[in-house]
């Protein structure tokens, strides 16, 4: 697995900050040992969880975005790390496996490509690259009965991680059907047409390659999707969507019951529970937006989904640290250890 790279418990530490009288989850979550397989010690790990990353940005520049998403993995680990292991949160129930690295791949398309369509037709194509390698680590880890807590990266990646869940949990159930359902918590459907894969297209490639079940968006902005990709959903049955303006414009329906109608719509089986952060008001994203839910929204959708979905995944994607043209917040990695200390503590309850 050339691009993967897996963690031991020096790097762990390496970003933990030990104090006298406290104890950080840094020190509590579980590594994989110096060498060997770590396939083998992962099916073999209690760990109910296992945390990875994808820090990773090509795929949101093949949908003509913003870089930096790929800045947000360390920031997210060094805060996690150093959360307090308490009554609340002890984080003996995770396994932290470590990160993918597609630098490679980065430099040879910036360094080689001629133009802007050459270059976009080269992240494109990377993409499929991308896809083939996180598909093979989340299959393994679905394989073993563990549900993968993935931190990106583009949105690109829920493709690769449907594909894969899918494909682990059939080989580990033997579900005569290979499908998984998706809540995704986003301002936008991410379903547009297949034109080369690209952050904004994982789940239509999902759907089409019948990996993806149902699928369900809360808080698509109505200023944000294509007519053509709306027409779609709409002839979709097995397609929903609960726009932000529905909720809190024109108040049909509030935001706990959009999540309740989500788990609903998508409970007859294994649910993926994703989350773009660009859903969420001014946080740093190639889609950063002043409009948008607030950070206690984002936080009870994912204590909701984690105890009334039957859960596959929790991906957390599109959030950066510094961005490709200047911005830069060290709040963001900060926001994404809540999502994930909740959902496990949910998770475990």
């Amino acid at each position: 697995m050339k691009h993967f790279k897996p963690y031991c418990k020096e790097d762990v530490l390496s970003l933990t900050k030990i104090r006298r009288f406290e104890t950080k989850i840094g020190e509590r979550v579980q590594v994989l040992k110096n060498g060997g397989d770590w396939t083998h010690e992962l099916q073999h790990s209690n760990a109910k969880y296992v945390l990875l990353g994808i820090p990773e940005d090509i795929g949101v520049k093949g949908n003509y975005g913003i870089g930096g998403a790929d800045t947000n993995w360390v920031p997210f680990l060094s805060s996690f790390l150093n959360v307090q292991s308490n009554d609340f949160f002890t984080g003996e129930n995770i396994l932290l496996l470590g990160h993918f690295d597609f630098g490679d791949l980065k430099y040879l398309i910036e360094k080689n490509a001629f133009n802007q369509e050459e270059l976009i037709d080269a992240y494109r194509h990377a993409v499929n690259t991308i896809d083939e390698s996180v598909e093979n680590v989340i299959k393994i880890i679905a394989a073993a009965k563990k549900i993968p807590i993935v931190i990106g990266g583009g949105h690109n990646n829920s493709y690769p991680i449907i594909k894969g869940v899918s494909k682990g949990l059939f080989k580990a159930d033997m579900i005569p059907l290979a499908q998984i359902n998706v809540i995704n918590l986003d301002a936008h459907a991410d379903y547009r047409t297949t034109e080369g894969r690209h952050s904004g297209n994982g789940f239509r490639y999902a759907g089409e390659d019948g990996y993806l079940g149902k699928y369900c968006i809360i808080g698509l902005h109505e200023n944000y999707i294509p007519q053509n990709v709306l027409m779609d959903i709409h002839n979709d049955p097995f397609v929903d969507f609960i726009s932000y303006e529905e909720m809190f414009l024109h108040e049909r329906k509030n935001f706990i019951q959009a999540v309740a109608h989500a788990t609903g719509f998508t409970e007859d089986t294994y649910t993926g529970i994703e989350i773009d952060l660009d859903c969420i008001e001014n946080v740093l994203s190639s889609g950063t937006s002043p409009a948008g839910l607030n950070l206690l929204q984002a936080r009870q959708y994912v204590c909701f989904a984690a105890l009334d979905a039957k859960v596959a995944y929790l991906h957390i994607c599109e959030g950066a640290t510094q961005l490709g043209d200047g911005r830069k917040d060290d709040n963001t990695g900060k926001l994404i250890c809540y999502l994930v200390s909740d959902f496990v503590k949910e998770g475990s309850s």
